[in-house]
């Protein structure tokens, strides 16, 4: 198989383990990439570099190394090229990178032998009058409208298919896939929702108005937003990227027309996982 590795900055901690798990990859794989972020990290490392999902064309799996922030950079690394993502875990949580690094030959075995499944996540997808994302105009996990004083709210008109929804006077609005529902939108108070159940959730944050609460929408509709506030600009995210924007910018997002596919493997599944995190089920008393 031909593999390619992504990780952030190469922490000191790490270096030896990613020298070991680049050697245990490269004994079993046919062709070995390494992303220009770990590349540069070492002297040499006699594997070809790589940047875009264009260097790694023909790639089986690419293996995320770090936590879920991680995960969401390599999205954009592979873009439309629907390469499926195996996240190994070296952060805390870990819902979307859940394998763990000490599994790492085992991990292998299972991808050579093709022992695995691959989990179709939808992403949304962001269209504006102006190129705010570059071509990078999709998120995983949520869309984000946040204030960017730390004092006034913003107002944020929505529509949902072109009927008009509600004016959000919050701190910001949280837009969310399934795999976004354990993230940013869980710790203002949205709901959790299975991966491909086919929804969105709008979720506010700090809403001024109390009878405000999360919604779950089809994801085929299509919502335009448009923020007004007493600041000039507001700061919009997709993941873990962030812009600012002037206000009075029209947004209109919809379901990205290809998904992530994220690599699980049995019996790691999302209730697996949502028992495990959130240590479901458990009683400390005991």
């Amino acid at each position: 198989m031909k593999f390619a590795i992504y990780g952030r900055i190469v922490k000191p901690e790490h270096r030896r383990r990613i020298q070991d798990f680049l050697k245990i990859l490269s004994d079993h794989s046919e062709k070995l990439y390494v992303h220009r972020n770990i590349y540069d990290s070492f002297d040499s490392l006699g594997f070809p570099p790589f940047e875009s999902s264009i260097d790694i064309a023909g790639v089986d799996i690419l293996i995320s190394f770090g936590g879920d922030g991680t995960l969401l950079d390599a999205a954009h690394v592979v873009q439309d090229s629907l390469i499926p993502i195996v996240g190994v875990n070296t952060g805390r949580l870990g819902f979307l990178s859940s394998a763990s690094f000490s599994d790492i030959s085992k991990i292998i075995d299972l991808l050579e032998n093709r022992e695995y499944h691959i989990d179709a996540r939808t992403m949304i997808n962001l269209e504006a009058s102006d190129p705010i994302f570059g071509k990078s105009t999709f998120a995983l996990n949520e869309v984000t409208v946040l204030k960017q004083s730390t004092s006034s709210m913003v107002t944020v008109h929505t529509f949902l298919n072109e009927e008009y929804l509600n004016s959000y006077w919050a701190d910001g609005l949280i837009i969310g896939t399934p795999s976004g529902s354990t993230a940013y939108s869980l710790s203002c108070g949205g709901p959790i929702i299975i991966p491909g159940s086919g929804n969105f959730v709008l979720t506010p944050i700090a809403p001024h108005n109390l009878n405000v609460r999360p919604l779950v929408i089809p994801d085929e509709s299509e919502l335009r937003l448009k923020v007004e506030g007493r600041s000039s600009h507001f700061l919009l995210a997709l993941d873990t990227r962030s812009e600012i924007v002037e206000t009075g910018t029209e947004l209109i997002l919809k379901k990205c027309q290809f998904p992530l596919n994220i690599v699980r493997f049995r019996p790691d599944s999302f209730l697996n996982t949502l028992r495990k995190k959130l240590h479901w089920g458990l009683d400390e008393r005991n």
